[in-house]
C-alpha cells in the first residue's frame, strides 16, 4: 500500500483500543495519543495530545456496554477535536447503540436511533462509518454523508470455504430477510425464515413458524446481533426439531449482554462465527466461538474516505 499522508489521524476511547491498533497496523500509521478517562464524580475527560489542526481525523469507538458511557467519550472527543481545528471528523462506529429504537412503534416512546443521529452531527461529526446497522433507515436519520459496510461477504466467504453440503440460510425474523437473502445468493444456497413474535417490550419471544425447506439440510442462522442469545438459541431448537442435521450461526455483532455466553455455549450451534466490531473478552469465548477481524475492512474504507477514493466499489 502507498504511503498515507501525514493528514490522516486515527484516535480511539475506551470501548475497542485493540480494533483502533489492529486498523493502524492496517494502514501501517501510528494510533493518535490522546486522554480519555473519568474524573472521582463520574464525568469524562478527553485531551488530544496531539496537533490535529486541518487534519483528517478518524475516531473509532463502538457504542457497545457500557453503552452511555462510550457514546459519551465519542460525544467529548468529537467536540475536542473540532474545537482544536480539525480539518474533518468521522466517526467511525462500527456497533451503532440504540439501531433497535429506530421507529415509533408504540405511543409515547422515543426514536433513539434518531437522536443519537442528532448527537453525533451536533458534536461537529461531519461524517459517519459504521458495518450493518440494524436497520438501513438509519441512514437517513443524519444530515452528514453516512458509509455503511457490511460484514456479510466476510461472513459468507467463512462458510464458502467450508463447503458444506445440503446448506440452507435461515434469516432469524422476516426483518432480516433482505440481508440473509444475500448471504444466500453469495452462498448459492436457498433460503428460510423463522417467522416470530416478540412478546411485549421484554427479550423474550415466541418463534411461530419455519418458512422454506430445512428438514436433512445444514441451516446458517444469521443475524445482524446476538443480544442476550435467547432468540437465536430457540432459533436452533426450532430447526432440531424441524428436522436439521447441524446448524451454523453467524452474525455481525456479538453484544452478547446478561449470561449469552453460557447459553450460546448450550446451544445447539455446531459454530458460532462473529465479528470483532465489539470486543469480545475472553471469559465470553468457548469452543463454538470463532472471531473474524473487521479491521482490514475499517482500514480499507478509511483509506478510501481520506483519498477520496470510492468505499462501494470495495464490494463490487
Amino acid at each position: 500500500m502507498e504511503a498515507i499522508l501525514d493528514e490522516l489521524k486515527i484516535f480511539t476511547g475506551n470501548a475497542h483500543r485493540g480494533l483502533a491498533e489492529d486498523v493502524c497496523k492496517y494502514l501501517d500509521i501510528p494510533l493518535g495519543q490522546a486522554e480519555v478517562f473519568k474524573f472521582s464524580n463520574d464525568n469524562t475527560f478527553v485531551r488530544i495530545q496531539e496537533n490535529v489542526r486541518q487534519r483528517d481525523v478518524f475516531i473509532i469507538q463502538p457504542t457497545c456496554a457500557p453503552v452511555n458511557d462510550n457514546l459519551m467519550e465519542l460525544l467529548i472527543m468529537i467536540d475536542a477535536c473540532k474545537r482544536a481545528s480539525a480539518g474533518r471528523i468521522t466517526a467511525v462506529v462500527p456497533y451503532y447503540a440504540y439501531g433497535r429504537t429506530d421507529k415509533k412503534d408504540q405511543p409515547r416512546v422515543p426514536i433513539t436511533a434518531r437522536l443519537v443521529a442528532d448527537l453525533l452531527t451536533a458534536a461537529g461529526a461531519n461524517r459517519l462509518l459504521t458495518v450493518d446497522l440494524h436497520a438501513g433507515q438509519i441512514q437517513g436519520f443524519f444530515n452528514i454523508p453516512v458509509d455503511e459496510l457490511t460484514a456479510l461477504p466476510m461472513l459468507s466467504d467463512y462458510f464458502q470455504a467450508k463447503e458444506l453440503s445440503d446448506l440452507v440460510v435461515v434469516a432469524v425474523d422476516i426483518g432480516i430477510s433482505k440481508k440473509a437473502r444475500d448471504v444466500a445468493e453469495r452462498l448459492h444456497v436457498p433460503l428460510a425464515i423463522i417467522e416470530k413474535r416478540r412478546l411485549g417490550n421484554g427479550e423474550r419471544t415466541e418463534v411461530m413458524n419455519v418458512i422454506g425447506d430445512v428438514e436433512g439440510k445444514v441451516a446458517l442462522t444469521f443475524d445482524d446481533e446476538i443480544d442476550t442469545g435467547g432468540t437465536i438459541a430457540n432459533a436452533a431448537r426450532v430447526l432440531a426439531e424441524r428436522g436439521v442435521k447441524e446448524v451454523y450461526c453467524c452474525v455481525t455483532h456479538p453484544v452478547f449482554s446478561k449470561d449469552a455466553a453460557d447459553v450460546m455455549a448450550r446451544s445447539l450451534f455446531r459454530e458460532v462465527v462473529v465479528s470483532d466490531t465489539i470486543p469480545m473478552p475472553a471469559e465470553k469465548r468457548n469452543g463454538k466461538i470463532t472471531v473474524l477481524p473487521v479491521a482490514p475492512l475499517l482500514g480499507e474504507a478509511i483509506y478510501r474516505i481520506h483519498k477520496g477514493l470510492s468505499v462501494g466499489e470495495m464490494f463490487t
